[in-house]
């Protein structure tokens, strides 16, 4: 059985990974000022920019009807079966509208609700490459990877909660306490598909990040080690570097990928936010 694996651009895999496993990407929209765009059309210093000067977030636009019917029509000539992925039904009715698209396809297009996004999404849409170079069915697929979505480590640390409190996610007096005391929240996804803070930190990032890691690898001792992300939203090299050692050191991946977050996820995490990404088992 020929299966086509496509996700939104949410995912933030990086092209060489697109390209090498043949992935289809479904791009949103990031809308600066009166100006739209595609992800992946303009880079994150584009949208510190934006906010810096405009004192505002830019705005993200889901993916209508007819879009995904299009998309799917696209990418489904030549494969028996396709299965989407879409970023958490909880942040974007990019879902919604894809699943009513699928009805279209006869049966052909199967839609995931990752739970999840970024890399959390992205590591179910490499999973579900590896099942579907494995020889497994499309429907088998999905339920594997419907069972995977709560044991997806979905978290990340920011260095600041600007970008939160202008989405409404984190209050005024969250925002005064964390710059005066340098908290910084873990962001976790819950399970079904929403964001909390689970952990404050206190410190510079660099300490931050030490006490993170050590705390995945205390909650997490068994773990899928097939890959590992560690994304980020243009955050200081240094910072990163500190994360790939930590996560040498205390975990034993077969891989560790660093990634770049895409315009959408940056929009409401800002600049130099980390995150260690993984599937628990």
């Amino acid at each position: 059985m020929k299966i086509k694996i496509t996700s939104d651009s949410t995912c933030d895999l990086s092209s060489e990974q697109i390209e090498k496993n043949g992935i289809g990407i479904f791009r949103l929209s990031v809308i600066l000022g009166e100006n739209c765009y595609k992800d992946g059309e303009i880079s994150p210093d584009d949208i510190f920019e934006f906010v810096k000067n405009s004192g505002t977030l830019p705005k993200t636009a889901a993916g209508s009807l007819a879009e995904y019917s299009a998309f799917f029509a696209e990418n489904l000539p030549g494969y028996d079966a396709l299965i989407h992925f879409n970023i958490s039904a909880q942040a974007s009715s990019s879902h919604s509208a894809a699943c009513k698209a699928a009805e279209e396809f006869g049966g052909k297009v199967y839609v995931i609700d990752s739970k999840a996004l970024s890399t959390g999404q992205g590591l179910l849409v490499l999973k579900a490459f590896d099942l579907a170079a494995g020889g497994y069915p499309a429907a088998e697929i999905v339920n594997t990877i419907n069972g995977l979505r709560s044991k997806v480590n979905t978290s990340f640390v920011p260095d600041a909660l600007d970008y939160l409190h202008k989405g409404g996610r984190c209050s005024l007096a969250a925002l005064i306490g964390a710059k005066v005391l340098k908290l910084h929240p873990m962001i976790c996804e819950n399970g079904e598909g929403q964001l909390i803070a689970k952990k404050k930190y206190m410190g510079g990032m660099s300490r931050c990040i030490r006490n993170y890691v050590e705390d995945l690898k205390t909650q997490y001792q068994q773990y899928d080690k097939t890959r590992c992300f560690i994304t980020h939203s243009s955050a200081d090299k240094e910072l990163v570097e500190l994360a790939k050692q930590l996560v040498a050191q205390n975990f034993s991946f077969d891989e560790v990928c660093e990634t770049v977050a895409g315009s959408i996820v940056t929009s409401h995490c800002g600049r130099n936010t980390l995150g260690v990404l993984f599937i628990s088992e």
